[in-house]
């Protein structure tokens, strides 16, 4: 089967639960055998934009569907840059970096550090917990990437090694339609979260 056909939804598929078990098969089998973290998060931020865009009763209405899908990754994880002298705070350490994804271009970065962190991205990665935003507008220091996003949900990137839990970043969907997220969409894509990062080698 080619690659590209992992983002077909079958016609047998009518509710979130089985549109979301149907993504995670999915996306197992084209995380098998990579390790790489950028190799998987780009596909799987290309499968599940374009799942959703191919199952459009999930939204309910043809029109209003997903606009981005993609990743937020802490900095850390990344090798560290020179610092400027000119402006040091371009480079603080404390952010998650943008990642792959698919929709519009986005924010290069969000800070994480106290004192600036700000928005669902932020709040999701330092909580350590989904976050479901039925009104992205209403949601405090929320920032709009995209003036057409009207909501948005965020799950964490969880490691736990051990007991030592950490965060590595999110996995960030947002959506055109008020209230275009709930619980079904919760559950589904933790359990495709934690997929992804047991896939990866960090």
């Amino acid at each position: 089967m080619p690659h590209a056909d992992s983002s077909l939804v079958p016609d047998k598929i009518q509710t979130k639960t089985e549109f979301w078990d149907h993504v995670y098969s999915q996306l197992e089998g084209l995380l098998d055998g990579q390790r790489s973290w950028v190799t998987n998060l780009a596909n799987a931020s290309s499968l599940i934009y374009n799942s959703l865009l191919a199952f459009p009763i999930h939204f309910g209405n043809e029109n209003k569907a997903v606009n981005w899908c993609g990743f937020y990754i802490d900095s850390h994880l990344f090798p560290s840059p020179r610092i400027s002298k000119v402006n040091t705070d371009a480079h603080d350490s404390n952010r998650l970096l943008l990642g792959p994804f698919c929709g519009k271009p986005a924010c290069q970065f969000i800070y994480i550090a106290p004192g600036k962190a700000r928005g669902v991205c932020a709040d999701a990665f330092i909580k350590r917990q989904t976050l479901v935003v039925p009104e992205v507008d209403l949601y405090p220091g929320h920032i709009a990437c995209d003036g057409e996003t009207k909501s948005e949900i965020v799950c964490p990137l969880i490691l736990d090694v051990k007991g030592s839990v950490q965060a590595l970043g999110v996995l960030d969907l947002d959506c055109l339609a008020s209230n275009g997220f709930d619980e079904d969409d919760k559950v589904g894509l933790e359990k495709i979260a934690a997929l992804v990062v047991k896939a990866c080698d960090w």
